[in-house]
């Protein structure tokens, strides 16, 4: 059986012999890498405790004096823990006697309420295969997160349970899955599909592989490699697009990737252009799917993630079965503790144009390996979003073709605004749990400091142009003036070097967006040069001690200033920023050693200088107040400010009617022509060394 059909039999639950042909939804799986770590994301060892008891407080059913139930304490004892040693196969595990295993777990929980939501299945079929004696039961959660049993059932010998299962009381949240408990002798499950009819499918679709990278040779490689080894994957696969974009390319690699071009064929195409940032990778997979005739979807992918492959098959399946066309995308999971999820599903708060996570109370890093699925309320909901980051989205090549590819923004804000674009065009987005990737999470990264805060300001400032449905942006032009304010107390000059060019950029208009694609980074790192903040060493015995004349006030702290104080403690600290000038003894020495988890705006506005480590660890910057500095870039974010406040009606009217043009296959085609990968040195070496030598002692033509 593959991975998207399967047929209905007869079972030892009795199924009907003519019942409706099915197709496969999900099925078991388990870890190809058996590492403690990811165990709990598939299979654990103990029963579970709903989070919740009770009724909800509400209207009607419960009258005055029910109360919403307190989440219980979690357990001090440690709970039992599956040996990786038994987890030898993909699809089966062997249960020792008289224990139990539960797979209401992230990977092989059904979510059922998306399935309620998002399509017209009203009913799953879950087959479980076994051998041996035990106990089988059934499982349901509520969107409260409380447990129910739905179904129970003993079992001996060797055969299939079938177990047909509504869907209809799944409107706001909740999940089935199943916990097999072994006899006095090891219960084997050979393998478990949940199934529905295969008429409600509006499709039976392929995709093709959208993934952009550059200089991340070896996690590129191993991605093709897993996607190469996967024989159900490849059935779906019409063309994985690699864009590589860096110096060191993936053909620079002849070896490793010759063998995995050999093994994929023409399912492996490998695409070379100049950094155009990763909304021009991933337009170039977007408009070589939508353009070839062959697939349904294209996922984005990015370079550097892990692939849990049957995630890929399961987005496919989704959105096959979804009403109408709609974007599927993966959950993250931090790459470096890998039982975290770094968030269930993103919205975009209209009134700030900021990432807001869908769920208010639910947990962003939240760790299965210490609180399962099963016990956690929150997880029970559904996340309905606006859009999915682009580690791995599933787009639908008709939605493709009827809104566009990307904006031209280079990174940063590309994926929320297709998601919010596509919303608008009819077509929404899933964050499809069961479907997750590995990816380095940026909680401990700061990109909003640095040459990245630069496409952080203009590209959210296009969004809101392109999508708030406030007057002149709700918050956005009011919060990022405060930005600026914090960065230049702050001292960090270069960062608001480039918020100031960013500001400038967006009252050019959107027609400068894809003349400059190429060009805007390296004239962003240019600037560096210019600034003490952008220059770093690796250690701070690299720069002059530490000294300081004057001693914090009764050796207390740095705090951030109350609310009801900051008024006034602005008016002095910018009055100190503006006018006043640094002690000499601070232009030799730093007066501070700041790390990064430290360096809050009212913190660092309290020096002349000091040391500032990056979010990292790896490098230490001398950040050096410049009075003149201030006053010169202050002057120039309240005038663009007032810039874009009083012409905000207009702007975002030219912003809108551009928009389609812009991310239109024309336009991005002439941005892809005129961004070809780089010549170079070793290219011409290469071409001179393999050139045949022409009559007279000359090369060939």
């Amino acid at each position: 059986m593959n991975a998207t059909t399967a047929t209905a039999t007869s079972r030892g639950s009795g199924a009907p012999a003519d019942a409706a042909p099915q197709r496969l939804l999900q099925r078991l799986i388990l870890p190809y890498e058996s590492s403690p770590d990811v165990v709990p994301l598939y299979i654990e060892a103990t029963d579970a405790r709903s989070g919740t008891t009770g009724s909800a407080l509400g209207l009607g059913g419960g009258g005055e004096n029910v109360r919403r139930a307190e989440p219980e304490a979690p357990s001090t004892q440690p709970a039992a823990k599956v040996d990786i040693h038994e987890l030898n196969e993909r699809h089966s595990v062997s249960i020792p006697a008289n224990s139990m295993r539960s797979f209401g777990t992230y990977f092989n929980a059904f979510p059922a309420s998306y399935w309620r939501r998002w399509t017209p299945v009203r009913a799953v079929r879950l087959t479980i295969r076994t051998a041996g004696s035990g106990h089988l039961v059934v499982m349901r959660s509520t969107a409260r997160g409380t447990l129910q049993r739905q179904e129970s059932r003993t079992v001996s010998g060797s055969g299939d349970q079938v177990f047909d299962l509504p869907l209809t009381a799944f409107g706001d949240g909740g999940w089935y899955w199943f916990d097999a408990y072994a006899g006095s002798e090891d219960l084997t499950v050979l393998g478990a599909e949940w199934t529905a009819d295969a008429k409600h499918a509006r499709t039976e679709g392929t995709f093709s592989i959208s993934m952009t990278t550059m200089n991340k040779v070896e996690y590129c490689l191993e991605n093709i490699r897993t996607v190469a080894e996967d024989p159900d994957l490849r059935d779906l696969l019409d063309v994985m697009y690699v864009i590589d974009q860096g110096a060191d390319r993936l053909s620079d690699h002849a070896e490793e990737l010759g063998a995995l071009q050999d093994s994929l064929g023409d399912q492996l195409q490998i695409i070379e252009q100049g950094n155009i940032g990763g909304s021009g990778g991933f337009s170039r997979g977007m408009y070589e799917a939508s353009t070839a005739g062959a697939s349904t979807y294209v996922i984005n992918c990015d370079d550097d993630i892990v692939i849990e492959p049957e995630s890929l098959i399961r987005m496919t399946t989704f959105a096959d079965f979804a009403t109408r066309p709609t974007l599927v995308g993966a959950h993250m999971f931090d790459l470096n503790n890998r039982s975290v999820l770094h968030t269930f599903g993103e919205v975009v708060d209209p009134w700030r144009i900021q990432p807001a996570v869908a769920i208010p109370d639910s947990t962003t890093g939240h760790d299965f390996a210490l609180e399962p699925l099963r016990s956690t309320p929150w997880l029970h909901r559904r996340a309905d979003v606006d859009y999915n980051g682009w580690w791995s989205c599933l787009i639908p090549t008709e939605t493709v073709r009827a809104i566009g590819l990307s904006l031209p923004v280079f990174i940063k804000w590309d994926d929320a605004e297709y998601g919010l674009r596509a919303k608008k065009a009819g077509y929404p987005t899933v964050s499809l749990p069961g479907a997750g990737v590995w990816h380095m999470s940026w909680v401990d990264k700061d990109d909003l400091v640095g040459w990245q805060a630069y496409f952080h300001e203009r590209n959210r400032i296009i969004t809101a142009l392109l999508h708030s449905p406030y007057e002149r942006g709700g918050r956005v032009v009011k919060e990022s003036q405060f930005m600026d304010v914090k960065h230049l107390i702050s001292m960090q000059y270069f960062t608001e070097a480039g918020r100031l060019m960013a500001q400038k950029d967006v009252l050019e208009g959107p027609d400068a967006l894809h003349p400059s694609i190429g060009t805007k980074l390296p004239e962003i790192r240019a600037m560096a040069a210019s600034f003490d903040d952008a220059a770093t060493k690796k250690d701070p015995d690299l720069y002059p001690p530490i000294h300081r004349d004057k001693p914090p006030r009764k050796g207390r702290p740095f705090t951030e200033p109350r609310r009801l104080m900051l008024p006034a403690w602005t008016v002095k600290t910018l009055a100190k920023q503006l006018f006043a000038a640094p002690t000499p003894q601070a232009e030799a020495n730093p007066q501070a050693a700041i790390p990064h988890l430290d360096a809050k705006w009212w913190r660092l506005s309290a020096y002349d200088s000091a040391l500032v480590s990056n979010a990292e660890g790896t490098q230490v910057s001398w950040y050096k107040r410049d009075p003149r500095q201030v006053r010169q870039m202050l002057a120039e974010a309240v005038s663009a400010h007032v810039a874009l406040h009083r012409g905000w009606n207009s702007l975002r009217d030219h912003y809108r009617e551009a928009s389609a043009r812009i991310t239109s296959f024309d336009a991005w085609e002439r941005t892809f022509a005129e961004n070809p990968a780089p010549v170079r040195d070793r290219d011409r070496d290469r071409a001179e060394s393999t050139t045949p030598a022409a009559p007279g002692g000359g090369t060939a033509a």
